[in-house]
Order: structure tokens, then sequence, then C-alpha cells
């Protein structure tokens, strides 16, 4: 087993208001235990950036630091992050369309040579909000988009109720374990939905 510890970066993109604040938040309460279902997520704020989660992953140990686009001081496009996840609403297709400009600003910012790809993860937030209506935004709608965006992952999950949350971190967890190997973290073509 590999005793060399390895740290991959991680960069949360998303409209504001999305949910990854309550996202990351969600995570990092349940890293350190299983909330019940009753229980508040506390909310992390930006100065307790980077967010550190210690991974255990396929006999693999790492940690992962993930910045989140709303961090007052440290420009995002600065920093070097192994593997993206792109953010959205479920309930708020302003936040599906916005994805767009941030796929753009990944590749202006961290694709520099021809070929050169950075893994990219889409995840749908506030599952829970999902109702059926006019609006609604069906889960192939948002894989057929996560195929236009060149993204390896697609996933969705409830930051609120839990629901598929451990799930979503498992697969960002892997994608994020597979940046750390000389292959890389980056799906041959396609995209993997969790």
């Amino acid at each position: 087993m590999d005793t060399q510890e390895t740290t991959v970066t991680i960069l949360l993109l998303g409209d504001a208001g999305c949910g990854k604040t309550t996202f990351l938040s969600s995570l990092k309460q349940r890293s350190t235990r299983q909330p019940s279902s009753n229980q508040q997520i506390q909310i992390l704020h930006d100065s307790n950036q980077p967010f550190i989660y210690d991974i255990r992953f396929s006999k693999k140990s790492f940690t992962v630091e993930l910045y989140d686009t709303a961090y007052p001081n440290q420009h995002w496009s600065t920093l070097q992050p192994d593997v993206v996840l792109l953010a959205f609403d479920i309930s708020n297709r302003d936040t599906l369309s916005g994805l767009r400009t941030w796929r753009q600003d990944i590749i202006r910012y961290f694709q520099h040579g021809h070929g050169e790809r950075i893994p990219v993860m889409m995840v749908g937030l506030k599952r829970d909000l999902r109702v059926e209506g006019d609006g609604i935004i069906y889960p192939q709608e948002t894989y057929r988009i996560a195929q236009e965006l060149r993204c390896d992952r697609y996933a969705e999950c409830s930051a609120v109720t839990g629901e598929l949350m451990a799930e979503t971190f498992e697969d960002l967890a892997r994608l994020a374990g597979m940046s750390t190997t000389e292959k890389g973290g980056q799906t041959e073509g396609g995209c993997v939905v969790m």
C-alpha cells in the first residue's frame, strides 16, 4: 500500500445560491459523524476554506482540499485544481444554463494545451426541491447536458435530506482518487451517471 500522502484539490463552481455551501457543509458534517434526519446542518463559512476531507478509498488514502467559488480572498482562477465540480440547483433552470459559462471558464483557465483536459463532475443540488410542473428539470435532460459539456461524471443529491449524499461523495472520491494515478481521472468519453 502507498503510504505517501497525496492531496487532491477540487474546485466547486456554480452560480450563487445553487446550494454549494450547504452541500460542502453537509459533506463535512457527514464525514465527521452520521447526522440524524432531524439534525440541522452547520453551515461552513468562507474562512473555513479549503474544506479538508481525509479519504480512504480502494485501499488508497489521500486528502481532498475542496474550494468554493465564494471564497473572498482567493480568486478561483488562480488555483490549480486536479478536479472541478460543476454544481447547479435542480429547482432553478437558470443555474443549469449557467453551467455552459462555467465550463468555458474551466477551458480558459485550466486547459492550456491541445488535448489537455481536467476531470469534471457535474452535480445537481437540492434534489429535494424537484417538483412536477412546467419548469421541471428531469434527470435525462441534465445527463444530456453533462454529456454536451464533456463532464466525466454526473450525480445529484440533497444536502438537506441527505438523499444520495453518500453516493455523490463516494463518486467524487473515486474521481479524486483516479486523478492521483498515472492514467488520471478523465473518462475515455461519455459520462458516468451515479
